[in-house]
């Protein structure tokens, strides 16, 4: 029989790969057999991923990839197919955040938010899209939201905003390329120890939230592989427009 998570043969393509959850789904969908795409604006964080993919015999490719430009998508897509096929797998990972009252959020902030949470990850289903149509072989596109697209998180209106367009439009992708048989699914992931806020769950008021929190914890990268898994390989041929929540019971708790 074989397992629903081997991805032998398959080209995965992760945006913000360079770091945090990114990083993770790389060096994963490598362990599980798959060619992988190391799409970020740091290239030379992308060197070092690539290196550690390569210590365990997985192949990566390195782009250079701005999703806040279109234009750059579609050049690293093309890099990437030239050099390891179609892509038959897009994690559209790419996202930042920036906490504000909302009466003080600027248009800067907002337009940096929304450029790279919402234009960016829809060009980027966009164009491996394109591809997937064009190939004919279907394939699958696992968009990274968060619990933010369902509950309010304090302070960070603009990112709520863009996940939960996040999480609608893999609705409407899934409606639209379904006749392609292209899956298109999406993970909340709830909050995740990464290196950008580690030092912040050591704090008075880290941990204070921790002991709000169902499970009285927080993820780390490695939670979220078996959901990954699952919404990349064949487990998921009946699932589409999914929104999986991976976050130890966070959504559970409302608002």
């Amino acid at each position: 029989m074989t397992s629903p998570h081997n991805l032998e043969g398959r080209h995965a393509l992760v945006t913000g790969a360079s770091s945090g959850l990114g990083w993770q789904f790389a060096l994963t969908l490598a362990r599980a057999g798959a060619k992988v795409t190391l799409a970020a604006r740091r290239t030379e964080k992308l060197e070092s991923l690539a290196a550690e993919i390569a210590s365990f015999d997985g192949r990566a490719l390195p782009v250079r990839m701005d999703v806040t430009d279109v234009k750059s998508i579609h050049d690293a897509v093309q890099v990437a197919e030239t050099e390891l096929g179609p892509v038959n797998i897009l994690v559209n990972n790419s996202g930042v955040s920036a906490q504000c009252p909302a009466e003080r959020v600027t248009e800067e902030d907002f337009d940096y938010v929304m450029d790279t949470n919402g234009k960016g990850a829809f060009f980027a289903a966009q164009t491996v899209g394109q591809s997937m149509i064009r190939h004919g072989q279907g394939g699958k596109i696992i968009n990274i939201a968060s619990v933010a697209a369902t509950r309010v998180l304090k302070q960070s209106v603009t990112y709520c905003m863009s996940k939960a367009a996040v999480a609608h439009m893999t609705r409407a992708l899934a409606d639209e390329w379904g006749r392609y048989k292209i899956q298109v699914n999406c993970l909340n992931p709830g909050y995740i120890v990464t290196e950008l806020n580690q030092e912040y769950w050591e704090t008075d008021p880290g941990k204070r939230l921790i002991s709000k929190l169902p499970g009285r914890k927080v993820g780390t990268p490695a939670d979220l592989d078996g959901a990954l898994l699952l919404l990349a390989g064949p487990g998921s041929d009946f699932m589409t427009g999914s929104v999986i929540a991976v976050d130890d019971g966070m959504t559970a708790q409302g608002f």
